[in-house]
């Protein structure tokens, strides 16, 4: 372009005495028709694929659709740029960038390699097919499969020295799809007492069962895999990816902080849709499964909630979260130091965690004694028992084992009122009247426990009741609840080995702490009348 002073002529400049029109008027029409050239070429090169990995960098077309278009611009440049406009696609401002992608999938699975936990159900990803293995890989990718479903399920909401232990015990009883299949829901119940959530275990049996009846043939995709019953997106990335190493992301907790520090995203945790895209951009298609685990391990033992280890981990280069709370933001240089301090903990955004209700119950260990003249203190017998009911297969801790309860209006200091409402339990649904068809041998409160679940706090006041029936335990158990199935008696060994939960468990040891102490005391003042 020639300064002012200049004319232009077949693209060379020569001076003359003053501004010429016509050399004004030629520029003025080149230069326009050079941005509208530019124009049209930046908004065709502006469209951006959704991986990062998707495409190579914009190169030109050739291609017969590229000459058409062009030819139809000459005719119709208007009519053309403005349907470049509807088309244009622009990507993200939280992509990762092909660079970024390449040194995370690189750095992350080196420090995988070298600092994985050994785990029970970590494995070597299955074999490549080559034809004459073809069957043997596939049933190793089966077995593989089942053993990972089982312990990302176990995983959930359960940190994993204690799982540990349920899971090889649960491999050991029931190696096998077919295995789990074969079992009763009782049986699952009792194997997962204490790890808390007991649907899951539910889910687990019933999805065994779905497809075994189904043939037996374990789902490969994250689709098929979505259709059985209490499979979600995330334990179904977790097996189509590490089973059968599928390049699909798998999306918890740990991800969703990793990735949210990486790009310092302040978004609600609970709203993943852009962490599952970013998670899914950065997923290595060689070794989907262990680039999965390495991003889970990663969060769950180096970029943990609160104490994130930075110097420790092998993307904190690419944080962003980290960059900022350096103080290094170019976007934010004003900021004074001290003020508005950001943290890598900020990232992502703390949720107010909903507000738990109380509930209010007596619980009721109820022991049944054959003897009509028994030792009080006895701390074992073989003919008493403790009567279990089967809650409802709906709702809370459902099809599970416990001791007779009344759920309470509010918090009832008098024990009176609460014996009252026990009584009027026991008859209703158990047949039981403790004032006529029972002798009462000791009835006792023994204290309150507040047990805790995700959204229920349970306060518990617990009365140990042993009663003698006048006729006999089979004059007993005639209620509303005749069927057995919701009901039955088990002696001191069996429910001292039986799976219970946390929360009935942690009541029969409070029944006999009580009644060693008053053994203990019921001793004492024998030996003082004795010297009396």
């Amino acid at each position: 372009m020639c300064r002012a002073g200049t004319s232009t002529r077949t693209g060379t400049c020569t001076p003359h005495s003053g501004p010429s029109v016509l050399g004004f008027l030629s520029v003025s029409f080149f230069a326009g028709f050079g941005a509208l050239g530019k124009k049209r070429r930046s908004s065709k090169t502006a469209r951006a694929p959704a991986h990062p990995l998707a495409l190579s960098p914009q190169a030109p077309s050739y291609s017969m659709e590229g000459r058409e278009r062009r030819h139809r611009t000459a005719k119709a440049p208007k009519k053309e740029e403005e349907e470049v406009e509807e088309e244009r696609v622009l990507p993200d401002i939280e992509d990762f960038s092909v660079e970024e992608v390449q040194k995370i999938r690189a750095s992350l699975l080196r420090w995988y390699d070298t600092n994985q936990r050994v785990l029970p159900w970590r494995s070597s990803q299955p074999k490549e097919k080559d034809g004459a293995n073809d069957e043997k890989t596939k049933e190793e990718e089966e077995i593989r499969a089942y053993a990972v479903w089982v312990s990302e399920v176990m995983l959930q909401q359960t940190r994993v020295a204690k799982v540990i232990d349920y899971y090889n015990r649960w491999m050991q009883k029931w190696p096998t799809l077919y295995h789990l299949a074969n079992a009763s829901q009782e049986e699952v119940n009792e194997m997962w007492a204490g790890l808390g959530y007991y649907r899951r275990a539910r889910f687990l049996l019933e999805g065994a069962k779905s497809i075994v009846e189904k043939g037996g043939k374990f789902p490969g995709t994250v689709d098929t895999l979505r259709r059985v019953k209490g499979i979600g997106d995330y334990t179904a990335g977790a097996i189509a990816s590490i089973a059968f190493n599928q390049a699909v992301p798998v999306v918890d907790g740990n991800v969703i902080r990793v990735v949210c520090r990486l790009k310092a995203i302040s978004a609600n945790p609970k709203d993943s849709a852009t962490e599952k895209k970013l998670a899914g951009q950065l997923v290595d298609p060689i070794r989907p499964g262990d680039f999965n685990q390495a991003l889970m391990e990663l969060g769950s033992t180096v970029c943990t909630r609160s104490s994130p280890a930075c110097s420790a981990c092998p993307i904190s280069y690419q944080c962003h979260a980290l960059l900022m709370s350096k103080g290094h933001d170019t976007n934010n240089k004003s900021r004074e130091k001290g003020s508005n301090h950001i943290l890598v903990t900020d990232y992502p955004m703390k949720v107010a965690k909903a507000k738990q209700r109380h509930n209010f119950a007596v619980v009721c260990v109820l022991q049944i004694r054959k003897e009509s003249q028994p030792n009080l203190w006895k701390m074992d017998s073989d003919q008493d028992v403790f009567l279990l009911k089967r809650r409802p297969n709906d709702g809370l801790l459902a099809g599970l084992w416990e001791f007779p309860s009344v759920l309470l209006d509010k918090h009832e200091t008098d024990s009176r009122l609460r014996r009252v409402a026990l009584n009027q339990y026991l008859k209703r649904l158990l047949g039981i009247d403790v004032m006529k068809n029972c002798k009462v041998i000791m009835r006792e409160d023994i204290g309150e426990y507040v047990h805790i679940f995700s959204h229920i706090r349970l306060h518990m006041s617990i009365e140990w009741l042993v009663l003698h029936p006048k006729c006999g335990l089979e004059s007993l158990l005639h209620g509303e609840n005749q069927d057995s199935a919701v009901w039955k008696t088990v002696d001191g060994t069996a429910i001292r080995t039986m799976g219970l939960t946390s929360g009935v468990r942690k009541v029969y040891h409070m029944m006999e702490e009580f009644k060693q102490s008053n053994l203990q005391k019921g001793k004492r003042e024998m030996k003082k009348r004795k010297k009396g």
